[in-house]
């Protein structure tokens, strides 16, 4: 109770004031939303951060957005947008902006099932059950929400790195790393690489296999069972790719399967992207053979469009105790009996968890197999429209052909002049109106345009090509 006269802090007056609060919260988040088509894709502001102070007293929340709104707002690009189609960021579907905002206001410590506490664990279990529905793969396999790609496959690797040891008779999670593991890949993500860099493994234990013949990606099979033969039963991972960087290309699962039943290995598939495919009747076969995998990698963040930061991994039930061993914790008495029921604790690099599942279980039930199916074909079929105007116009060409969702493509007569292809690539970023990302392809600097937005349409499409084509600029033109 306060004193007659005395001042209330920013904090209680904040709490009195909630309900303004919230609706400041929600007429700020859809001035960005409903401009979302309008809003630069490059912000040109560079806010001054060193010459801000921490106040001694609170100004309040109020006071506080309009702060930001003053000097950091315009930091804020449209990176949620319809033309963003630099790396692969998806947007955010209405449903799963409500998700979030519930997910930040009953903020719950995401990883018990059971106890007298927090068990909205068992939330974050249907949703994995509804994902592994959407990607048509069998409940042989346990998931978790983890914070993006990198961690997915951290925790995929953690367990065959678990795996590997088992392989050469030692306890690697609690007895330290061993030599003696190989990797096997074609085209590994830089976040799969990284993790085997976390994990000890190593960057440089990575053993690439030979690509298909021809403008592809994939890995050869031949070489790969090659490959297997000479490490003669020794420890082996495998990466394999469900949708590659730049051209979006698949590794052969059927007979990644079938070698499966010959050698013995750990087979990992990072479908990060790609994984959703197995959305459509149309493309699924791309992922023919995966659900015989021990571990796959899911990036919700990207096509699942739901908001930062959201991933998913699966492991096959037949590695559970693996998976637990790897990644439980100390068993302190408080955190009670950690085996007896699904504890994330034991399935997930980190204990403290916010509800990650909330946001993709109110899309998945609101747009259900359909929507996603349409979304997935949606942008597909932009990318290849897309494809089809740089293939018939004068100035580009594409480095491979559209197989899914990305778009691969350069200058045309720019392989002696990369820079002139960077050139053009910062002018069309410049504008605002998109943004894509450079590349590099079988050794020529190449453009990404990748399409994973549920709001981008064919008028995106042709307003970007539009702006391509009007650029003025002696990057477009070879040198003479």
């Amino acid at each position: 109770m306060l004193s007659p006269g005395a001042m209330i802090s920013p904090l209680q007056q904040d709490l009195e004031d909630l309900a303004t609060l919230l609706e400041r919260a929600k007429v700020e988040s859809l001035t960005h939303l409903n401009a979302l088509d309008q809003l630069p894709t490059k912000s040109t502001y560079s806010p001054k951060l060193s010459g801000n102070q921490l106040p001694n007293q609170g100004v309040g929340t109020l006071r506080a957005v309009d702060e930001f709104n003053e000097r950091l707002r315009q930091v804020i690009v449209a990176s949620a947008g319809p033309r963003y189609w630099g790396y692969v960021i998806g947007g955010t579907t209405p449903a799963s902006i409500v998700g979030d905002w519930l997910a930040t206001a009953f903020d719950q410590c995401t990883f018990a099932t059971a106890g007298q506490g927090d068990i909205s664990a068992n939330i974050e279990i249907e949703t994995i059950q509804l994902l592994r529905q959407l990607f048509n793969l069998p409940d042989t396999y346990q998931g978790g929400f983890v914070s993006g790609a990198t961690m997915s496959n951290f925790t995929c690797l953690a367990v065959a790195r678990q795996w590997a040891g088992q392989q050469l008779g030692v306890d690697i999670s609690n007895d330290g790393m061993v030599p003696g593991i190989t990797v096997l890949s074609a085209e590994p993500h830089a976040s799969a690489v990284k993790s085997l860099a976390m994990l000890g493994i190593g960057r440089n234990n990575v053993v690439r296999i030979n690509h298909v013949e021809g403008n592809r990606e994939a890995m050869d099979i031949s070489d790969l069972e090659a490959k297997l033969q000479a490490l003669n039963g020794q420890p082996v991972i495998l990466i394999s790719s469900g949708g590659t960087v730049n051209t979006v290309d698949f590794d052969d699962m059927i007979s990644i399967g079938k070698l499966k039943e010959i050698y013995t290995f750990w087979w990992h598939v990072d479908g990060a992207f790609g994984g959703f495919a197995a959305c459509s009747p149309t493309y699924r076969h791309l992922l023919a053979g995966w659900e015989n995998a021990d571990s796959i990698t899911i990036d919700c963040h990207k096509w699942l469009n739901v908001p930062y930061d959201s991933a998913i991994f699966f492991t096959h039930t037949r590695h559970r105790q693996l998976h637990i061993e790897t990644l439980q914790p100390l068993n302190s008495p408080y955190l009670g009996d950690l085996l007896s029921h699904v504890n994330y604790q034991t399935l997930v690099p980190e204990s403290s968890r916010r509800l990650r599942a909330l946001p993709a279980w109110f899309s998945l039930i609101a747009y259900g197999k359909e929507g996603y199916q349409t979304i997935i074909e949606t942008n597909i079929r932009l990318a290849k429209s897309f494809g089809t105007m740089l293939a018939g116009s004068d100035h580009f060409e594409l480095l491979a052909p559209v197989r899914l969702n990305t778009v691969c493509f350069s200058l045309k007569e720019s392989e002696a002049e990369p820079e002139r292809v960077k050139t053009f690539l910062s002018t069309l970023n410049d504008t605002g109106l998109v943004f894509m990302t450079i590349t590099v392809y079988k050794g020529r600097t190449g453009i990404r345009a990748a399409f994973s937005n549920w709001r981008t349409t064919d008028t995106d499409v042709r307003m970007v090509f539009d702006k391509m084509q009007e650029i003025s600029y002696p990057s477009l033109k070879p040198a003479s």
